[in-house]
């Protein structure tokens, strides 16, 4: 069993009971060959768990037939004027939600859906449950594949976790959890990636199933290399900061110091005498460090106040 769990500085709310509704939140773009199918597998496996449950589609300004047809399968259709992008239809889909629990997926026909019933039986212990990418079958294109993985090691090595799917669309968390983090999450593509670096670097227990991973069902993917991962990368770094910025600024801090040792040993020995660039870098290296730990102690002191930084009104 693949698990990651950070040291808690939340309790997580009591098990779920049988009595209480699952929110299942699709959002949707152009995806009128797929999610009829795909809504008729998310029902049958919801039926499996023995809770009640919902349905919600956010329609995020289709142009084709994906409303009419989510609306004939007796599901919650909301709707954007216009495309706003997957994070945003993901963010109307969690605030409309009636559940403490929410599943999210694609309607893309890449997510084994009949795994839904794994991921639940593991949220009782957990404040999210991810299905991880890395099953007998993963058919992923390598435009996707090799930044992906760049991305995930980068935000490992940031947030000191080791996760196993940073951005995997299927997966489980808690409402009253997701909710306080709401205003740190993109629109975008990079939604997944941040809501995952929030739990983990805000100490919220995170929990790996592997699934398997298909190639997508009609329609075309909105993902861009290129633009699509520089902003990610971004966006770990920025959220990295917000929670723990030494994880960032001590490693720049100490890669300044040293490269202005190194340059004070070169000049001495060749010239006999510091120069001013390897004053400079030093100086560069102790300010990045006073900023650092200045930036990680304004973080202590408000860090019981975390938890209302978001949009989400009752």
């Amino acid at each position: 069993m693949m698990e990651t769990t950070a040291t808690k500085e939340f309790q997580t709310p009591r098990a779920l009971g049988t009595d209480e509704t699952i929110s299942f939140v699709l959002p949707a773009y152009n995806e009128a060959e797929a999610i009829g199918r795909e809504l008729d597998t998310i029902r049958d496996a919801l039926k499996k768990t023995g809770h009640p449950f919902e349905i919600i589609v956010v329609d995020d300004g289709s142009k084709d037939d994906t409303a009419r047809i989510a609306q004939s399968k007796d599901v919650r259709v909301l709707k954007h004027a216009v495309n706003r992008g997957v994070g945003a239809a993901r963010k109307t889909g969690v605030l409309a939600a009636k559940g403490e629990v929410i599943v999210t997926s694609d309607a893309d026909g890449t997510y084994p859906h009949e795994s839904i019933p794994k991921l639940l039986e593991r949220i009782h212990d957990h404040d999210m449950v991810v299905g991880a990418r890395v099953g007998m079958k993963v058919e992923e294109p390598f435009y996707r594949l090799w930044p992906k993985n760049m991305i995930r090691k980068l935000a490992s090595r940031l947030s000191g976790v080791n996760i196993q799917d940073l951005n995997s669309g299927l997966r489980v968390f808690k409402k009253s959890v997701a909710v306080r983090y709401l205003s740190l999450l993109p629109e975008g593509h990079s939604w997944e990636s941040t809501i995952t670096l929030a739990f983990l670097c805000n100490g919220h227990s995170v929990n790996y199933v592997p699934i398997d991973y298909f190639r997508r069902k009609g329609g075309s993917s909105t993902f861009h290399p290129f633009e699509d991962t520089y902003s990610m990368i971004l966006l770990i770094i920025r959220t990295v900061m917000y929670f723990n910025p030494l994880r960032v600024l001590l490693p720049l801090s100490l890669l300044f110091l040293l490269g202005s040792g190194i340059k004070m040993v070169y000049d001495w020995i060749i010239y006999h005498h510091i120069g001013g660039v390897d004053v400079s870098l030093f100086i560069t290296g102790v300010l990045i460090g006073v900023l650092g730990f200045l930036a990680d102690l304004f973080v202590m002191l408000h860090r019981g106040n975390i938890h209302n930084v978001y949009f989400w009104k009752k």
